[in-house]
């Protein structure tokens, strides 16, 4: 059985041989961990964000030499776009069905006739202590793991590997009409406000392609994730988690 040293040398060497590992292995994995998270009850869905939290960030740890792009890059346009995300993405909330909702009208999904309980720490544990921990968990992780992983996925890789297979060669700030929308769409359906995310989608690519660089994207994305998690928190609009 392979120690976790050696784990972590095998997957740097598969970063290493591969741009695409890279890119994508550490998002896949974030991606399989959260589908997790409602899979052993509900508790459990609190512990395996905290699991995947941990996880993200070894895996940007890991990835981090083999994708120069992953760097941060503080602008007021990367300010900009990240509060306006998140103005347009509470001020929606309410006007269009969801995607559970969507699946439940045209009878895609038994499951959406009986949605998950809010993901509300105070609910579900006694010790307050605990909860805020949690909750500290869930902003921290949503502003400064979950951006990276899939600023890189979607717009590092995803965007540029759709225009060409050679995905290294075309420059972040080259704009293609196809895949602004493809990667926009697949960024839209990965979270419950579609429309949200799909705006969400069209600014963060809108931001690369404008700055030619990852990191203002990054950025944005950790300032829009924050905000939204003060506003979680201070409204107790837990639905938006």
């Amino acid at each position: 059985m392979l120690s976790p040293t050696s784990h972590a040398v095998f997957l740097r060497k598969q970063f290493e041989k591969s741009p695409i590992a890279a890119r994508v292995i550490p998002f896949a994995v974030f991606l399989l961990l959260t589908y997790g998270q409602g899979k052993f009850g509900e508790e459990a869905r609190y512990w395996f964000y905290l699991a995947k939290t941990l996880a993200g960030a070894w895996l940007l740890f890991e990835m981090r030499p083999f994708v120069t792009e992953m760097r941060c890059a503080f602008s007021w346009e990367a300010a900009v776009v990240g509060v306006g995300v998140c103005v347009m993405w509470v001020g929606l909330d309410g006007l269009y069905p969801n995607v559970s909702e969507l699946s439940m009208k045209v009878g895609l999904s038994k499951a959406a006739a009986t949605p998950a309980l809010p993901w509300n720490p105070h609910l579900q544990f006694d010790s307050a202590t605990l909860a805020w921990c949690f909750i500290v968990v869930r902003i921290l992780g949503s502003s400064l793991i979950v951006p990276a992983l899939e600023e890189v996925f979607f717009r590092s890789f995803l965007y540029r590997y759709i225009a060409k297979s050679d995905f290294q060669s075309v420059a972040l700030g080259a704009f293609a009409a196809l895949p602004f929308f493809v990667t926009s769409v697949v960024f839209a359906f990965e979270h419950e406000e579609w429309l949200a995310g799909l705006l969400c989608g069209f600014a963060y690519q809108g931001l690369v392609i404008w700055k030619k660089r990852l990191g203002d994207a990054i950025v944005a994305h950790g300032i829009t994730n924050f905000l939204l998690g003060v506003w979680v928190v201070w409204k107790g609009a837990w639905n938006f988690w």
